[in-house]
């Protein structure tokens, strides 16, 4: 019996080009509420989840954060990075490969730690209808990357064993969520995090960008 695999997709770094607009963005929200951390720091948490991005924040930098300025951290955040839309592009080679998956019958979904208010402006560079194509985010679930509450959901709304899935993201936390949820973990290189991360964090391949990907994809299972 041959198992057909499904594609879980990250979204940020993986198949848009955004986690630096993500970090500029994380960055003014922050500097508006007097709280100082260093672009670099900022970047190594994008992909997480709100609430783990808040705990490493709070050790960082010794301050208490009320669920109120959590609350406007957020909105400052996603005010700052619709701003930056226009300067948002799709990977190179992702539209390509969300195609060959189509033609090729072969699904996949999109589970994104962002929440939609962000997330739509990706999907819209992507040209991804998430009436048409199922779309997971941090809105959604109870607990974001690295918990695999994502994934799990992106594998139901499929009809698919999470064991069956490909997970294909850019950070060590997608990774660690694949592992969780007993899935392949595919890293791409183009959201900033090295090849020795990537492996160590559970990836069991790892290409440059989803053109790469595309390139390889029959070492993945996917056929025509």
């Amino acid at each position: 019996m041959r198992i057909e695999p499904v594609f879980l997709f990250d979204l940020d770094g993986t198949l848009v080009d955004s986690v630096y607009q993500h970090v500029l963005a994380w960055k003014e929200a922050l500097d508006g509420e007097g709280i100082d951390l260093s672009v670099w720091r900022i970047h190594r948490k994008i992909g997480m989840s709100g609430g783990l991005f808040t705990n490493q924040l709070l050790r960082e930098t010794n301050m208490e954060i009320s669920e109120e300025r959590v609350a406007r951290l957020r909105r400052r955040h996603a005010e700052a990075y619709k701003r930056q839309a226009d300067s948002i592009r799709p990977l190179p080679g992702a539209r390509e490969l969300l195609s060959w998956l189509t033609d090729a019958k072969i699904s996949y979904a999109i589970a994104t730690s962002g929440r939609m208010e962000t997330a739509a402006v990706n999907l819209a560079a992507l040209d991804v209808d998430p009436a048409v194509i199922p779309v997971v985010t941090r809105d959604l679930v109870k607990y974001a990357k690295p918990d695999p509450d994502l994934f799990l959901a992106a594998a139901e709304q499929l009809g698919a064993p999470v064991e069956t899935a490909v997970v294909v993201g850019d950070s060590i936390w997608d990774m660690l969520a694949a592992v969780r949820c007993r899935a392949l973990g595919v890293g791409l290189l183009s959201g900033g995090y090295g090849h020795e991360e990537l492996r160590h964090a559970g990836a069991y391949r790892i290409f440059e960008d989803p053109a790469d990907m595309l390139n390889h994809i029959d070492e993945l299972g996917g056929r025509r």
